[in-house]
Parts: structure tokens; C-alpha cells; sequence
């Protein structure tokens, strides 16, 4: 009889190792397509064999093996002597099936060893994360090889259908053959420019979970929470890197907000009508210490930990007016002069606005009013509708906010656009 707490069993330890499973075939085999093929492969056959047989004392041993076992057939249907089928089988646990037959339940056994590990689970995200990608592809194959979702959890995250997203991966893996990436931490010379990369990725994710740009939900929990996990797993791999440690505290802080962001009807709440109580002073008190550890290497804040430093800035406050404007604007500066943005000029305006008032901003607002980064989007016509309405200048700032609906692609933001319209 089929147990159901199997099925739920898989699901669970797929989640939790599917990057070290994949990350070690693709060690044995040197095919990182193929290692993931492995595991799927692998990810099957336990769920027709643990709801009936019951869930192994070694869940990702298990997988493992088989995924190992699977890896011989695959070597030996191409040559019965190749050597590399040799050394596979050198290293499969005695007993082990050297068919394509049912392999039944594989040991309990297998040892893991932590080092290793950790060697294979930071390979994985620097080639899944690899800049011979684009950056929709290496976003698909992180949350499937790293993340361990599946490619409807993945389109359902985005909004796009599962075959685009199966596209998007199939192509990243031929990519990558194609380019001939190595399965490697990268050399110390070239980890700056290759972490940035992973690190981008992860911001990626985290930032259209936080904000979504489409659909009837302001925040997307599964997929910021996939992101901050996947921060929490660089930071331990890469405990020596500041950038790694303000993206996470920067994640961290930020999703602190989250209970009071979200109305009783799931509606958006703006930063200065939110209930402050309900922050998470867990997740503060974890991004603070994040933040600290990227300040301790005495290197200054980059590009994460600025931003970090200005989502702390709003958690120490006890409300908006008592937030610490000046400080956010010389932190924006500083953002600014690092990676110079539209979108972080127009942050920069909005904290303007609160420390010297809408006048100073709005011409600050204006300037940015040619910028190709906002010909789509509602994001200035709303800053710029609410300076005016706050300078009382009501029919302009109508016209402003009209262009904002208008434009908007989010259900829950466009609702907080069109009360303020009414309210006009």
C-alpha cells in the first residue's frame, strides 16, 4: 500500500540536498547536463519506491547511489570498456546493480563527506550562475539545480508558462556544454567577477519575490524565501567574501517588513502607514548581524552593503519621521557614485523628499523624466505624482498618477495608485 508520507519525504529532501545530489554526480561524471539528468532520474525512482517501501534511514544517500547507478548504465550503454565506467563502478558500494534493472533499496551508508560538500554545492552555484548565460536562463537553472523547485514551481513564480521555462534550462545546460565550463570553484583571481554574478542571480530572485512585477500579489513568499536560503548557503560556503554577508543581511532586513506590508485582504501597505510592531525582529536582529560581519572586514560597504545599511537605517526607526533621512540620502550618494542607476537616482530622490521636502526632489524627479530604465514602467509618474499632490499642485499630479495606473502591471500596487488618484 502507498504511503503518502513518501511522496512528502521526497519533496523534503529534494529541497534540502538536491544541490549536493547533483553537485557530486556532476563530480563523478564531469557532465553537469548529465548529473542532472541523474538525479531526476534518481528523484522518480524514489517516488514509486519510498511510498512503498518506506523512506530510507539515508535519504540523499540514497539518491545519491542511485544516481550513481544510473550514471554506470549511462557510461556503459556508450562503451562496456570506457575507463571512466571503471572508475564509477570502483566507487559504488559493494552489491551495487550494473544494470538497468530495479536497483531496490540503495544503502544507508553513504558517507558524505562535509568538505566535499561544501566544494561541490559552491561549483554548482558558480556554473549554474555562469556568465556565458543569460540572465533569465541562469536564474531557471539556479532554482532548479540549487533550489531544488520543480519547472511549474519555477513559471508559476514568474508567470510564465512551464515550457518557457523548461526552454530556458535545456538551453542553459547546452550552453554550458557548449562553452565547455568546467564544474570548478572558480581561481581566486577570478572570483570577484564570477561572484557578482551569483550574487546578482540571488538579488534577481529575491527581487521579483519582494515586489512582483505582475500578477494579483504584492510579495511572492516561496520565492523571496528561496532566494534568502540561497544567501544563507553562499554566506557558509563563503564566510570570508563582505558582499556575500551584506546580501544576505540586505535580504534579511528587508524581508523583515514582510507581515506588515500585506493588508487583511491582501492588499499593499505603504511604508509610512505600516504597523511597525509586526516586523520581524528575528529577521532584523539576523541581517544586523549579517551586516556586522561585512563591516568587520574593514573594506567598506559595496554594492549590497550599502543597501543593506539603508534597509537598516528604516529598521532601527520607530516611525517614518523618525527615520534617518540624511544618512539614507549620503548612503544613496555613495550607491550612486558605485553604480551609478536611474532606478537608484530615483531612490535617492525619494529620500530627499523626506529630509528636505518635496521641493528638492522634484526637479531631481524631472531630470530622470528621459530615461529609457522607466519608459515602461509606473515607477517615476508615481513618485512624481505624489511630490506634486504633496506641493499641491493637484491637477498635475493627477496627470502623473493616471500614467502610473496606467502603466502599472502589479494588481495590489495599482490598487494603492488608483486610491491615491481618488483621493485627489
Amino acid at each position: 500500500m502507498s504511503d503518502p508520507t513518501g511522496r512528502k519525504a521526497v519533496a523534503a529532501v529534494w529541497r534540502i540536498d538536491s544541490a549536493r545530489i547533483i553537485g557530486a554526480l556532476t563530480r563523478y561524471t564531469g557532465d553537469f547536463a548529465l548529473a542532472e539528468d541523474l538525479a531526476q532520474e534518481a528523484l522518480a525512482e524514489a517516488l514509486v519506491t519510498w511510498p512503498r517501501e518506506g523512506v530510507p534511514n539515508n535519504p540523499a544517500g540514497w539518491l545519491l547511489t542511485v544516481g550513481r547507478r544510473r550514471a554506470i548504465d549511462a557510461f556503459r550503454r556508450r562503451s562496456a570498456r570506457d575507463e571512466k565506467y571503471a572508475a564509477m563502478a570502483h566507487h559504488l558500494p559493494e552489491g551495487g546493480a550494473l544494470t538497468g534493472a530495479e536497483p531496490g533499496p540503495a544503502p544507508d551508508d553513504v558517507l558524505w563527506d562535509p568538505d566535499q560538500i561544501d566544494d561541490d554545492t559552491l561549483a554548482l552555484m558558480f556554473t549554474s550562475c555562469h556568465p556565458v548565460l543569460s540572465r533569465e536562463a541562469g536564474v531557471a537553472l539556479t532554482l532548479r539545480v540549487i533550489g531544488g523547485l520543480t519547472s511549474d514551481e519555477i513559471a508559476r513564480a514568474f508567470l510564465v508558462p512551464t515550457a518557457t521555462v523548461q526552454a530556458r534550462i535545456t538551453r542553459a545546460k547546452k550552453t554550458l556544454g557548449a562553452a565547455g565550463v568546467p564544474f570548478e570553484v572558480p581561481p581566486v583571481s577570478e572570483r570577484p567577477a564570477r561572484l557578482a554574478q551569483v550574487l546578482s542571480v540571488v538579488y534577481l530572485i529575491f527581487t521579483e519575490g519582494s515586489s512582483a512585477s505582475s500578477g494579483d500579489e504584492v510579495i511572492r513568499f516561496d520565492l523571496a524565501g528561496e532566494a534568502q536560503r540561497l544567501a544563507r548557503i553562499l554566506s557558509r560556503l563563503m564566510p570570508e567574501e563582505p558582499e556575500v554577508h551584506s546580501l544576505l543581511a540586505l535580504l534579511e532586513l528587508t524581508a523583515a517588513r514582510f507581515p506588515a506590508r500585506r493588508g487583511p485582504d491582501g492588499e499593499t501597505v505603504l511604508l509610512q502607514e505600516q504597523d511597525r510592531r509586526r516586523w520581524d525582529r528575528s529577521a532584523i536582529a539576523r541581517g544586523r548581524a549579517a551586516l556586522a560581519k561585512a563591516t568587520d572586514a574593514g573594506r567598506g560597504y559595496g554594492y549590497y552593503g550599502l543597501q543593506a545599511a539603508i534597509a537598516e537605517c528604516h529598521a532601527l526607526a520607530s516611525s517614518v519621521q523618525e527615520t534617518n533621512w540624511v544618512r539614507i540620502v549620503a548612503l544613496y550618494d555613495g550607491l550612486g557614485r558605485l553604480a551609478p542607476s536611474p532606478v537608484v537616482d530615483l531612490n535617492r530622490a525619494v529620500a530627499v523628499s523626506m529630509a528636505q521636502g518635496p521641493a528638492a526632489a522634484l526637479p531631481l524627479v524631472d531630470s530622470l523624466a528621459g530615461s529609457d530604465a522607466f519608459k515602461d514602467s509606473h515607477q517615476l509618474p508615481g513618485v512624481r505624482g505624489e511630490l506634486l499632490r504633496r506641493l499641491g499642485r493637484v491637477d498635475e499630479a493627477r496627470t502623473a498618477l493616471e500614467q502610473a495606473v496606467r502603466l502599472c502591471g502589479n494588481e495590489r500596487e495599482r490598487a494603492v495608485l488608483a486610491r491615491k488618484l481618488a483621493e485627489l
